[in-house]
């Protein structure tokens, strides 16, 4: 796996800095891209098309803190492709309530979809404030194993209230 961070000679933070993320971008695309390698051997203009690659997702990565956490995570062998994470019972309680308000919804009853909306931002606020002062911690403190196993039950957290989330604007865009 390559270390994005290396790559871009940042160090490793869940909230990289976006002018230094995309300068370093530029910079990289420059000095990889493939029109640069045209006269390069068949070998060589290969190992260019591999690097250019991994700037560009790098680059993905790193400007968006959902997929720079996941990144994280999987660098510390925490998060694995379709894993399947066991959510508290409290939070699945609760999710199994926002799920059956959303279900419950009907066309034309606003009062309803502000309600689950409302309690959506709620849940989502509180996650972020929750989480960035986990991810500030483990920026100043780096190797803080538990904090990272915390992050990792937050980060499946937002993936679940982001697919409730998705679910209620895919019920207000057919109204």
């Amino acid at each position: 796996m390559t270390n994005y961070f290396e790559l871009f000679e940042i160090p490793v933070s869940f909230h990289p800095d976006p002018a230094e993320v995309k300068k370093k971008y530029y910079e990289l695309s420059r000095k990889y891209h493939p029109d640069r390698f045209t006269q390069a051997t068949g070998r060589e203009y290969t190992e260019v098309l591999q690097l250019s690659a991994k700037v560009n997702d790098a680059f993905k990565v790193l400007k968006s803190p959902d997929a720079t956490m996941a990144y994280i995570l999987k660098m510390n062998n925490l998060l694995q492709d379709e894993e399947k994470y066991p959510l508290s019972p409290d939070f699945l309680m609760e999710m199994m309530e926002l799920n059956e308000l959303a279900a419950d919804l009907e066309p034309n009853n606003e009062p309803a979809k502000a309600q689950v909306v409302a309690t959506l931002k709620d849940l989502l606020d509180q996650w972020e404030q929750e989480v960035s002062a986990l991810t500030d911690k483990y920026d100043q403190d780096q190797g803080m194993g538990e904090k990272l196993l915390q992050i990792k039950d937050y980060y499946f957290r937002k993936k679940y209230l982001l697919r409730i989330k998705e679910r209620i604007d895919k019920f207000a865009a057919h109204q």
